[in-house]
């Protein structure tokens, strides 16, 4: 079995900074792409940015400098830092990875709330 478990959401103010953070355990012997979406309240679950193995790296663009993902491959683990943050920003965050032969794993997801 594989598990995600996210952590780092909260309650920040408008321009502020979060981290997430995301790590990935169980019987993973090698991740292709991990990302990060969100879902708004009465919306669609978006993309948000996902980093290949190689190290690329994808927006959407509505967070184009203001996020940054990173990983660490020897840690299973995946980062997204969110600055400048807005309150359409406010939404569940989740994290997924994807691992050899299609298979996608999700998070359970956090809260994050840009509110002042």
């Amino acid at each position: 079995q594989v598990q995600l478990v996210e952590s780092g959401g909260g309650l920040v103010q408008p321009g502020g900074s979060l981290r997430l953070s995301c790590v990935a355990s169980g019987s993973i012997y090698s991740i292709n792409t991990m990302a990060w979406f969100r879902q708004a309240p009465g919306k669609e679950r978006e993309f948000v940015a996902h980093m290949t193995s190689s190290g690329i790296t994808k927006y959407v663009d509505t967070v184009k400098g203001r996020f940054t993902i990173s990983r660490d491959n020897t840690k299973n683990t995946v980062d997204l830092q969110m600055n400048s943050l807005k309150a359409e920003d406010t939404a569940v965050y989740y994290c997924q990875i994807q691992i050899p032969f299609a298979r996608i794993y999700w998070g359970q997801g956090t809260q994050v709330t840009v509110s002042s």
